[in-house]
């Protein structure tokens, strides 16, 4: 009898280690695919706000050994991503090019000046800053006119902070609910041990004594879900990878390795409080009060 109530026991215990294990790695997996579109979509909003060039026309009476002087000391400025210089020879090949026909034939002369297309950092592309900028290029005494598209830079702005505003939203909502149904697994778990709580605790057992391997328990468990997320999350990267490869998401190791810690490090913080706070709960009840 005892050891068929022995044998019930141990089945019921592995059978709610297996859906701790199987709550916590859903919901690790739903936080590193989140994690994932968080950081690429930062980075896909960066790379298209580099991308928007400010044309800086400097003046014809410029030497070429003041424009070198200006393109080095543009190269050192914080906000300077990448430049290129374009002469005017060069730009009136261009735009010979674009038209399909030679305009300087009609006009015989090069209206057309020198000029430095400068790519800013992510960081500058706003409104705001980059106003700043063409004022200040403007009080240069090189540059005759500074041109980029303010219609682009408003709406490419606007854009960005709408999407990032929802989804900070979606994401603080997944985090809640991870911490709400973690918690409740790790609460069932230790429910079911509750009377052997109390019982080392009339013992003379304290409760850090107590609370412990309750906490390296759920540790364990929590790193275990964490592997069986990750590997949920590399098979989403993989085929991701494969049929929308432009992301390039199996080589930007950088997002990869942040999402691997940050699976790891929540599963470690929210099973260990988690624990904590239930196994303290059970101890603060009075005997009678653990069979409600």
């Amino acid at each position: 009898m005892t050891t068929s109530y022995d044998s019930f026991q141990k089945r019921r215990l592995r059978s709610s280690y297996v859906s701790v294990i199987i709550s916590i790695a859903i919901v690790l997996f739903m936080v590193g695919v989140l994690g994932i579109i968080l950081l690429k979509s930062t980075q896909v909003a960066n790379h298209f706000k580099e991308e928007v060039v400010m044309s800086l026309f400097l003046k014809d009476d410029v030497t070429k050994e003041k424009i070198e002087g200006f393109r080095k000391a543009l190269l050192e400025k914080e906000y300077t991503k990448s430049i290129f210089y374009i002469s005017k020879e060069e730009a009136a090949l261009a735009y010979k090019k674009d038209l399909g026909e030679d305009f300087l034939e009609f006009l015989g002369d090069n209206p057309l000046k020198n000029g430095v297309d400068l790519y800013l950092k992510a960081a500058y592309v706003t409104p705001e800053k980059m106003e700043n900028l063409e004022k200040e290029f403007l009080n240069n005494a090189f540059i005759a006119d500074v041109s980029y598209d303010k219609p682009l830079v408003k709406q490419l702005t606007k854009n960005i902070q709408r999407i990032s505003f929802w989804l900070l939203i979606i994401s603080g909502f997944f985090a809640i609910i991870a911490i709400i149904l973690i918690n409740s697994s790790i609460r069932l778990s230790i429910y079911a041990k509750r009377f052997n709580i109390k019982t080392m605790q009339m013992v003379g057992a304290t409760k850090s004594f107590i609370r412990k391997p309750f906490i390296w328990q759920s540790i364990k468990l929590g790193f275990i879900a964490a592997l069986i997320a990750l590997a949920g999350i590399a098979t989403v990267v993989y085929y991701v990878n494969k049929y929308v490869p432009t992301l390039q998401l199996t080589q930007d190791y950088i997002t990869l390795g942040y999402v691997v810690g940050g699976v790891i490090i929540t599963s470690f913080i929210i099973t260990w409080i988690s624990t904590y706070f239930a196994t303290q709960r059970f101890l603060n009840l009075q005997t009678n009060d653990l069979y409600y």
